[in-house]
């Protein structure tokens, strides 16, 4: 399935708060309060329309599944001046909208691309303890931003970026807008103020960019504050794209799954390492990809939330509420 090709998708927009919203595409029986839904969660850029299989998957959950898009602030264009933190307070709405509709389901969240790093925001980030519950995560095709940018841009010209606005931000016009030069060739025209780039740039020699959680160069220290704050009352399911384009060729793909799971596992979290780990010839979105590729990340879904039906992945996060 492509998104280049026109489609229609009957199902129900659910505008739940300021510049928050939600599509859920038409299946049967999901009305009912005891329907468990699924949150899905696009990266930077990504609108309704930008990534195809989260349809394939909605039509393909069963009947006590629902799947429903979220579209934050941040959608599409607007994640340049936005943050991973307010995305975590959007979710938030997104979550207990689900929870009030549909008081007696499960909810679990699913993040693609810079999605992944709402996930880990909303799981262990600040406030993680004050915001909703939920049952389980997916965070599939999580990558470095800051080694993208490593990959794609010239490194003098990613540390004169880099310089530009950590300078900005020291002085305080966080909210200023990068210069078009150094954001035009991978960005287009959208807007990039100081502090989102800065986030996902995360400069050296610390690299404390507020969405660098997945950076293969990360020691085990640091992964504690983010993998090893995974509680185990909320179950996760890592899924790396095996052909990704955003990361190096040389990056052990399969090694560093198994590096952020030693280090949450060590932590006491639940990860589903039987239905997890490396998709093979799965693309960033898996747009255009064959169907037995895009079916392989769809089965793996499904058995992912069957476990959390049959409670034998970690412990209700409902219990909590």
């Amino acid at each position: 399935m492509n998104m280049a090709s026109p489609s229609s998708h009957p199902g129900t927009l659910h505008l739940i708060a300021n510049n928050v919203s939600a599509f859920e595409p038409s299946k049967p029986l999901t009305s009912d309060q005891n329907t468990n839904t699924l949150i899905w969660i696009g990266g930077l850029g990504d609108t309704y329309s930008s990534v195809a299989y989260p349809y394939v998957l909605a039509q393909s959950l069963g009947p006590s599944w629902s799947l429903v898009i979220a579209a934050l602030g941040s959608t599409g264009a607007s994640w340049g001046t936005s943050s991973i933190a307010r995305d975590a307070d959007e979710i938030a709405k997104v979550v207990s909208f689900s929870r009030t509709r549909r008081p007696n389901g499960k909810v679990v969240i699913m993040g693609h691309s810079t999605g992944c790093q709402d996930c880990m925001q909303y799981l262990t980030g600040s406030g993680a303890d004050a915001r909703p519950p939920v049952d389980g995560a997916v965070l599939q095709a999580p990558v470095s931003d800051r080694e993208a940018l490593e990959e794609a841009l010239p490194q003098a010209f990613l540390h004169e970026a880099n310089q530009l606005a950590l300078k900005l931000c020291r002085e305080r016009k966080d909210k200023e807008i990068m210069p078009n030069r150094f954001t035009s060739s991978l960005f287009g025209r959208t807007a990039v103020s100081a502090r989102r780039w800065v986030d996902i740039a995360s400069p050296g020699p610390d690299h404390t960019g507020a969405d660098d959680f997945f950076s293969s160069d990360l020691e085990d220290d640091r992964l504690k504050s983010s993998f090893g704050k995974l509680s185990s009352r909320t179950p996760v399911m890592i899924l790396f794209s095996g052909s990704e384009e955003n990361v190096s060729d040389k990056l052990d793909k399969e090694a560093l799954v198994k590096k952020w799971t030693a280090v949450a596992k060590d932590s006491g979290a639940s990860i589903d390492e039987k239905n997890g780990g490396v998709v093979p010839q799965a693309s960033h979105n898996l747009n255009g990809n064959p169907e037995g590729v895009v079916q392989d990340l769809v089965r793996r879904v499904l058995n992912f939330v069957g476990r959390l039906d049959k409670e034998d992945l970690g412990q209700a996060a409902g219990s909590r509420i």
